[in-house]
């Protein structure tokens, strides 16, 4: 019995029960509760790593479990988990990084009165994420889809009494519904072209005709839009920079291991339905890679040190898309995993310096901080250059693997193109890191920076050594029949150097390292000096080129707009002239016909005698 069938679900379920607990009863237990969570999470990790271990000794084989939740004639409808080569990657991936997380948390959180609060949603963020993740049918993952943009709302809004807060998690929950809404759409096409919501079915019917191309066309177009709403996609990313006003640790957990990457699963997850359309991938390409050169050029020059982070996951998030839509999934999910880790260290690293620098985020007023936060610093730095993609941390590996399915599956153009977000990725990475521990003290408050506790730093050299190692796993290593991590996703792919796209891919991203040190390691460029320089492009940029106030101007001149001319329609001609109006009319037509009854005989016989001379005259008229 694989270990896995049985037991999958209590990893998700855990973290649930964890949820219920400490939002109902935290408050009265000891530590408010919080240690409920926390051990949800490290069970989940453990139980992680059995089923992990056999299901690398039983060769791969799926494991599958599922009861019948509706059964009505000889349909029913199932809730189902499975574990398979991308399943059990996201596994791994969401309970580490939920853990290490939620130990942070202990020193970042530390007396909020809402902490008990805090650790539940966060439980049921992660649990929800690991049952999307587990999913083998399309509604069960909807359910848990829509559950997960719950928890979202939920933490990026923690802290509702900023009106920043509030208006950032309805903006999140109002830009991925949208998108959501798309996804349903295309699982009801699914669905009627088939007659069931498991995945590897509807594949399975889909290659073998069984659904016909106009079905298959907008079902893969929807699908891609709930993808592109959750994984903040160019044009539905602007609610991913506004989320940074939730708690640093969530956005350590958004941006690493849950929300934003339930899109590129998805894209994963049905990548063999989306490569029988015509010429779709290339669609999803195109969009990963603009999403992927346009959030890099934005994340030059904002000046939030997690703004620049939330632009560069939508930028490295473009070029998984890109890397799906040239077929690479192995390159994509391993690059997944990579920048998983490394946007995680940054995070923390980035709420460890918010930390000593009594919540300051503007990067213009850091500097210098090296001296003061040594282990941040360090930790910090292994981040940025595994992002990067410089050799040997794991971001190198990653980057390579994609660069050649490009290169492999869409051509040269795509790859060149694909180099300047590289240069970019490593430009606004060593910029970031001068200007917030290099160089001078630019304020009151980076003078007086002091180190995070060590239940804030331990994670941080935890995740370090990720971004140091991680990416031997692109190489086959003596465990069962692990040939590296892209054998291991798909079957067909192995590992392998190219003899020119390394070295290019190499020195464009030192080249970017070179550029960013040069300008920015000593203070020589700054805030002032770069608007002078470029002027209004440099505006145009800074204002992520307004794209915020274009869809500002839609709501407030059309949609407001228009909901104003509706109220205004159904309040003067709906209800004050329809309905009202005929019962107004017929009061007045009442209080008219009332005034003709006199009660006198001799008025009703004239009106008689009037009517019929009338109608003589008009028949006499008529027959001449």
């Amino acid at each position: 019995m694989i270990l896995s069938a049985e037991y999958a679900w209590v990893i998700p379920g855990s973290a649930v029960i964890a949820f219920c607990l400490t939002s109902l009863f935290g408050k009265a237990l000891p530590f408010k509760g919080i240690f409920l969570p926390i051990i949800a999470a490290l069970l989940g990790f453990i139980l992680f790593c059995f089923i992990f271990i056999d299901f690398m000794l039983v060769d791969f084989r799926v494991a599958t479990a599922s009861i019948d939740w509706m059964v009505v004639g000889d349909w029913s409808l199932t809730w189902g988990f499975s574990v398979d080569e991308i399943s059990i990657v996201m596994l791994g991936l969401v309970t580490f990084i939920s853990l290490v997380v939620q130990v942070y948390s202990i020193g970042y959180m530390s007396g909020d009165p809402r902490l008990s609060w805090y650790f539940g949603v966060h439980a049921l963020f992660a649990g929800a994420m690991l049952a999307l993740v587990l999913a083998d049918n399309l509604l069960f993952l909807y359910f848990c889809w829509e559950l997960v943009g719950l928890g979202s709302y939920l933490l990026i809004g923690f802290w509702f009494e900023k009106k920043a807060a509030s208006e950032a998690a309805k903006k999140a929950f109002i830009t991925t519904r949208l998108g959501d809404v798309g996804l349903l759409i295309g699982i009801i096409l699914l669905f009627k072209a088939t007659g069931t919501f498991h995945i590897p079915s509807i594949i399975h019917a889909a290659q073998n005709g069984a659904i016909s191309e106009s079905t298959l066309m907008w079902s893969s177009l929807m699908i891609f839009l709930g993808a592109m709403g959750k994984s903040a996609q160019f044009p539905f990313h602007v609610w991913l920079p506004d989320a940074m006003e939730g708690p640093t640790p969530v956005s350590a957990l958004i941006h690493a291991a849950t929300m934003v990457v339930a899109g590129v699963y998805l894209i994963a997850r049905m990548l063999p339905l989306l490569e029988i359309v015509p010429g779709f991938l290339t669609i999803v390409a195109l969009v990963g890679l603009f999403t992927f050169l346009f959030a890099g050029i934005i994340a030059l020059v904002m000046t939030d040190i997690k703004k620049v982070l939330a632009y560069s996951t939508i930028s490295h998030l473009g070029l998984m898309i890109l890397t799906l839509g040239a077929g690479g999934l192995a390159a994509a999910m391993f690059h997944l995993v990579v920048h998983g880790f490394s946007k995680a260290l940054l995070f923390l690293g980035a709420g460890s310096v918010m930390h000593g620098m009594n919540g300051e985020t503007d990067c213009w007023k850091m500097g210098g901080l090296r001296r003061k936060m040594s282990v941040t610093s360090v930790t910090f730095l292994i981040g940025c250059l595994s992002l990067a993609g410089i050799i040997p941390l794991s971001g190198f590996f990653s980057k390579d693997e994609m660069l050649i399915a490009i290169n492999d599956g869409l051509g040269p153009i795509f790859l060149f193109a694909t180099l300047a977000g590289v240069f970019l990725s490593s430009l606004y990475m060593i910029r970031l890191y001068c200007l917030i521990f290099m160089g001078r003290s630019r304020s009151d408050e980076a003078n007086n920076s002091h180190e995070s506790p060590s239940v804030m730093t331990f994670p941080l050299l935890v995740l370090s050594l990720f971004g140091l190692l991680l990416g031997l796993l692109a190489l086959p290593l003596p465990l069962g029949n692990f040939e590296g991590f892209g054998n291991f996703i798909d079957s067909r792919h192995h590992f392998h150097v190219s003899p020119w796209i390394t070295p290019l891919s190499l020195g464009v991203a030192l080249a970017g390292l070179i550029m960013g040190f040069m300008c920015y390691g000593y203070s020589k460029i700054s805030h002032e000096l770069a608007a002078m320089k470029f002027g209004y492009l440099y505006t145009l940029v800074l204002s992520k080129f307004y794209i915020d106030e274009f869809y500002q101007w839609i709501i407030d001149k059309m949609v407001l707009s228009t909901a104003r001319f509706v109220s205004i329609f159904d309040r003067v001609v709906v209800n004050d002239t329809g309905v009202d109006g005929i019962g107004v009319s017929v009061v007045l037509s009442a209080f008219k016909a009332r005034l003709t009854q006199t009660g006198k005989l001799y008025n009703y016989g004239t009106a008689m005698g009037v009517g019929i001379l009338f109608m003589a005259v008009m028949w006499i008229l008529v027959s001449s």
